[in-house]
C-alpha cells in the first residue's frame, strides 16, 4: 500500500499535522485488514503494534510526531473495527471515573473487537450447518462397510459407527466429527469413504487440510486426492476449480484451519450440491490465522458426532486420563502422577531428563519424540542431540551448513522443512512445511542433498542454498505445534508454567506406549493471575500442571467472544466486586468515625484506619449491619473482648472478632443487639450496603444490586430448562401456586449465585471445598440455600429425596 506521506519523507521529516487525514483513515482500514487476517478477535495493543508496523517507512521529526501518529492509526483502526465487549452495565460514580469519562472498573483498552467480515463469515457457517438440503447416505451403506475389514485391517467399532452414521445421514451441507487423539478417525473416514464412494462414484471424496503436511497425510491415509486449503483456493480464483454435485469435501484438522478459508469451501459447496465434513478435535492446537469456527460449529450443537473411545494407547487408564486433559479435569493430572508419568525439578535439570530419556528411547529402537515449548529449548536440545551424534560418530561434521537459528547441519542430521515448495520433488511427493528429513550430501554451494527417513537411497532431492539458509531447522527436537499429528512409542514432554492447555494435551498424547512430563517449577508463571485450586504455597509439578490445564489458548469465535464478553462483564464476580469497592468508598467515613468511637486508643484506631486490613473490616461490619447488628455496639464489644498488647495488625484481629461473632449467631455477645429477621443480602450472598451515603454511590450500588439479582435469576432458569446436574441436589421445585414455591426459588437462586460468583462448573452444586475466608462465608450461606431448598422441595415431593452429599464447608471465624 503506498501512502501519500512516504513521498516526503526522502526531503524532509514530518511532523505529525503533516500525515492527511484520509491517509490516516486508510492506514486504519490496512491496520484492521491485516489483524483480522491473523485473529478472530483482536484488543487495542493488537492493533497498536500493527499501525507502528505499517507506519515504520516513514520518516518524523521527532518521536512524539511518530507516537501521534501511531495513536491517530490506531483510533482509525478501532473506528473500523467491530466492538465485541458490552457497554458498562451500570454508572460508576465520579470517584470511579477516568479523565475520560470510562470506568475504572473496566482495565484501560480491554474492549475486544473483530470484523464484520469475519462475524459474517461465523453466521454463514453457522447457516450451512443447519442446512439439511445436502447429499447423504443411507445407513445400510456403512453397515455394509463396517461388517469388512478395511484396508491396513482396521475395524470399524459400534461407536464409530454411530458417529458416522450420524454424519452421513444427516443431510447438513457443513457436517462436524470430532475426534480426541488416538481416537481411530483415520479408520473411520476410510469406512466413510468407501461407503460415500459406492453411492456417489469413485472420486466422489476429496481431502483438504490446513498445511501441505496435514494433506499429504490425509491422501495416505485415505487414497484420496487432497490439497491445502490455501492452495485450493488459489486453484479456484485461477483456474476456477469447483465441487460438484454428490461430493464429499473432508477437511481434516479442521481447528486449525481460518474461519475465513472455511467459510469459502462451505459457500462453494453449497452453490455445487456437494457436503463438507470438518473432522477435528477443539481441545487440540488452534489456527494460527483468524479461527475458533471449527469450536463454534461444535459447541453450537447439542448431537455433534464424536468418537469416544480412544484407541492409541497400550495403557488403559491412559485413555481416560488423556481425555481429562483435554478437558481440563485437574483429576487426570493426579492419574499420571500415580503412574509415574510426571518428573519435577529446576528447567535446567527437566530438560536434561527429557532429554536422557528420549535419548535412551531412541537408541533402543523406539519411535519417540521430544517436546517442548519453549523455541529457545528446542534449539538447546536440537544442538545437544547433534553434538553427541557427532561424538558417536554418526555425523559427519566435516562439511558443515549454517542454518538461520545458530545450529548447523551435516550428512547424517536429522532435518525439519518449514516451508512448502513445490518445485522441489521426491518421486510423486514435494517438499512441504513440517517434513523431515535425513541429510545425504552437503554441496559446496551450500544446497543440502536430503532424503525422508522411511524413504528408499535414491529417493532425494536437492534443498538450494537459499532454502536451507531460511526454511531449514534441525528435528530432534519439535514444538507441540509440530508435533500435532505425528504418532510415536513414546514421548517426552518439557512442560513449564504459562503452557496452555492445548499445546500440554498434544504434547502428552503422541505416545502410544508412554508420555512423560518433566515438569520446571522455578519458572515464574505469567499466564496466570492469582491462587488456584490445589495450588501449594511452593510450586509443585501438581500445581503448575493444575495451571496448564486451566490456560485455555485457544481463540474464541467473534460469536462465542460476544457470549464471553457479556458473561464476564455481567457476572456476579464482576458485579459483587465492583459493588463491594463503591461500597467501601461511599461509607469510608462512616467506618473511620465508628472505629474512633469504638473504645480503642487513638494510637490504635489511626493504626487500624491505616491498615491493609482496614478495608476487610469494613467489609465485615458491612456484613453485620446486614444481619442487623448493631455495628457500634458490636465493634466496641470486640474491642472489649481482650487486648491487643500482641496484635501485629489491630484492625486483622477486629475483622476476625467481628466475623466470629456474626458466624456464631451473636451468641458470645448478646449485648450487641441482634434482631431475628432476614438478613439484608442480595442474592443471598452479598451483604446491602445501608446507612447515609453520597445520592450517586447509592444509585451505583442499587443497579448492581438489580443485575446481581437478575443474573442470578437467569442461571438459575436456564440451568434448570437444561437440566444440569448441579441442580438435582436442590430438589424438585414446588407447584408455581404453592406458597413455597417463591422461597424455594430465593434459596434456588443464591446457589446460582455462588456459583458464578466462584465460577464453580460441574455436577456438585457447590463444587470443591473453598480456600478464602470470604468463599467460605458464601459457601455456608449456600450450603444452608441447598438444604432449605430440599426441605421446602420434600414438602410436595411424592417420594422421599436422597441424602445430599455436599461440599465440605469448614467452620468460619471459628479460629479466631
Amino acid at each position: 500500500m503506498t501512502h501519500t506521506a512516504t513521498t516526503n519523507s526522502a526531503q524532509q521529516a514530518l511532523h505529525a499535522e503533516d500525515v492527511p487525514l484520509d491517509e490516516i483513515a486508510a492506514l486504519g482500514a490496512s491496520v484492521m485488514a491485516a489483524v483480522s487476517e491473523r485473529r478472530a478477535t483482536w484488543r487495542h495493543w493488537n492493533l497498536v503494534a500493527e499501525s507502528a508496523r505499517q507506519t515504520m517507512g516513514y520518516r518524523f521529526a521527532e518521536a512524539s510526531d511518530r507516537e501521534a501518529i501511531v495513536g491517530l492509526v490506531t483510533d482509525a483502526a478501532e473506528q473500523a473495527s467491530l466492538q465485541l465487549t458490552p457497554p458498562e452495565l451500570a454508572s460508576s460514580p465520579a470517584a470511579f471515573r477516568r479523565e475520560d469519562g470510562s470506568s475504572v472498573f473496566r482495565p484501560k483498552h480491554s474492549t475486544v473487537f473483530t470484523a464484520t467480515e469475519l462475524l459474517d463469515a461465523e453466521s454463514r457457517l453457522l447457516d450451512r450447518a443447519a442446512d439439511q438440503t445436502g447429499p447423504r447416505l443411507a445407513p445400510t451403506a456403512l453397515r455394509e462397510i463396517a461388517r469388512k475389514r478395511l484396508p491396513g485391517g482396521g475395524v470399524i467399532a459400534v461407536a464409530q459407527l454411530e458417529a458416522l452414521e450420524r454424519v452421513a445421514g444427516s443431510g447438513r451441507v457443513v457436517e462436524v466429527l470430532v475426534g480426541p487423539a488416538g481416537a481411530g478417525k483415520t479408520t473411520a473416514m476410510n469406512a466413510l469413504r468407501q461407503a460415500w464412494e459406492q453411492v456417489h462414484g469413485g472420486t466422489s471424496v476429496i481431502g483438504l487440510a490446513p498445511s501441505a503436511a496435514a494433506a499429504h497425510v490425509l491422501a495416505e491415509d485415505l487414497g484420496i486426492a487432497t490439497e491445502n486449503l490455501a492452495k485450493w483456493w488459489h486453484d479456484h480464483h485461477d483456474h476456477g476449480a469447483m465441487f460438484r454435485r454428490g461430493q464429499l469435501v473432508i477437511v481434516d484438522e479442521a481447528s486449525l484451519a481460518g474461519t475465513l478459508l472455511l467459510d469459502h469451501v462451505a459457500t462453494l459447496a453449497a452453490q455445487s450440491g456437494a457436503k463438507v465434513l470438518l473432522v477435528g478435535d477443539p481441545g487440540q492446537l488452534q489456527s494460527v490465522d483468524a479461527g475458533g469456527a471449527f469450536a463454534l460449529l461444535v459447541n453450537d450443537r447439542q448431537d455433534a458426532a464424536e468418537l469416544v473411545d480412544v484407541h492409541r494407547f497400550v495403557n488403559e487408564w491412559e485413555k481416560a486420563a488423556s481425555l481429562g486433559l483435554r478437558r481440563g479435569d485437574p483429576e487426570s493430572v493426579d492419574r499420571y502422577l500415580a503412574h509415574g508419568r510426571v518428573r519435577e525439578g529446576d528447567t535446567d535439570a527437566m530438560a536434561d531428563a527429557a532429554y536422557l530419556a528420549w535419548r535412551a528411547d531412541a537408541r533402543a529402537g523406539r519411535a519417540t519424540v521430544l517436546i517442548s515449548d519453549s523455541n529457545d529449548a528446542v534449539a538447546a536440545l536440537n544442538q545437544r542431540a547433534r553434538t553427541e551424534l557427532i561424538l558417536d560418530g554418526r555425523i559427519d561434521a566435516l562439511r558443515e551448513i549454517d542454518l538461520h537459528d545458530g545450529t548447523r547441519a551435516a550428512v547424517g542430521d536429522l532435518i525439519i522443512t518449514r516451508r512448502n515448495d513445490r518445485r522441489l520433488r521426491t518421486g510423486r511427493r514435494w517438499v512441504r512445511n513440517g517434513d523431515r528429513w535425513t541429510v545425504v550430501a552437503v554441496h559446496r554451494s551450500g544446497a543440502l542433498e536430503v532424503r525422508r527417513p522411511e524413504g528408499r537411497w535414491g529417493s532425494t532431492v536437492v534443498l538450494p542454498a537459499g532454502y536451507v539458509w531460511q526454511h531449514v531447522e534441525l528435528g530432534y527436537a519439535v514444538t507441540s505445534y509440530r508435533a500435532q499429528g505425528i504418532t510415536t512409542d513414546t514421548a517426552h514432554v518439557v512442560a513449564a508454567p504459562g503452557m496452555t492447555r492445548e499445546n500440554f494435551y498434544v504434547a502428552m498424547t503422541r505416545g502410544r506406549e508412554a508420555n512423560t512430563a518433566y515438569v520446571a517449577i522455578d519458572r515464574p508463571d505469567v499466564a496466570h493471575a492469582g491462587p488456584r485450586p490445589g495450588d501449594d504455597r511452593e510450586p509443585t509439578a501438581r500445581s503448575v500442571l493444575f495451571g496448564v490445564l486451566q490456560h485455555v489458548g485457544a481463540e474464541l469465535s467473534a460469536h462465542e467472544t460476544v457470549t464471553a464478553e457479556q458473561d464476564a462483564w455481567g457476572s456476579i464476580a464482576q458485579l459483587a466486586a465492583e459493588h463491594e469497592t463503591i461500597a467501601a468508598a461511599a461509607q469510608h467515613d462512616r467506618w473511620v468515625a465508628v472505629v474512633r468511637a469504638s473504645g480503642l486508643t487513638p494510637e490504635q484506631a489511626n493504626a487500624a484506619i491505616e491498615s491493609d486490613a482496614f478495608g476487610p473490616l469494613t467489609a465485615e461490619l458491612r456484613r453485620a449491619e446486614a444481619h442487623h447488628f448493631d455495628v457500634e455496639r458490636l465493634l466496641a464489644s470486640a474491642v472489649r473482648l481482650r487486648g491487643f498488647e500482641d496484635a501485629a495488625d489491630v484492625a486483622a484481629v477486629l475483622r476476625a472478632r467481628v466475623a466470629a461473632a456474626v458466624t456464631q449467631g451473636g451468641s458470645q455477645h448478646a449485648t450487641a443487639g441482634r434482631v431475628r429477621r432476614s438478613p439484608r443480602l442480595i442474592a443471598g450472598l452479598i451483604p446491602q450496603a445501608v446507612g447515609l451515603m453520597d445520592a450517586e454511590m447509592r444509585r451505583a450500588l442499587h443497579e448492581r444490586a438489580e443485575l446481581i439479582e437478575t443474573r442470578a435469576r437467569a442461571i438459575l432458569d436456564q440451568s434448570l430448562v437444561a437440566g444440569e446436574a448441579w441442580t438435582r441436589a436442590l430438589g424438585k421445585p414446588p407447584p408455581a401456586d404453592t406458597p413455597a414455591a417463591a422461597q424455594w426459588c430465593r434459596q434456588a437462586r443464591t446457589v446460582a449465585a455462588y456459583r458464578d460468583r466462584f465460577g464453580v462448573v460441574g455436577a456438585t452444586a457447590l463444587g470443591p471445598t473453598p480456600d478464602t475466608t470470604a468463599q467460605k462465608l458464601d459457601a455456608t450461606r449456600a450450603h444452608a440455600a441447598v438444604v432449605a431448598s430440599r426441605q421446602l422441595s420434600a414438602q410436595y415431593a411424592a417420594e422421599p429425596l436422597r441424602p445430599i452429599v455436599p461440599a465440605a464447608v469448614p467452620p468460619v471465624g471459628r479460629e479466631f
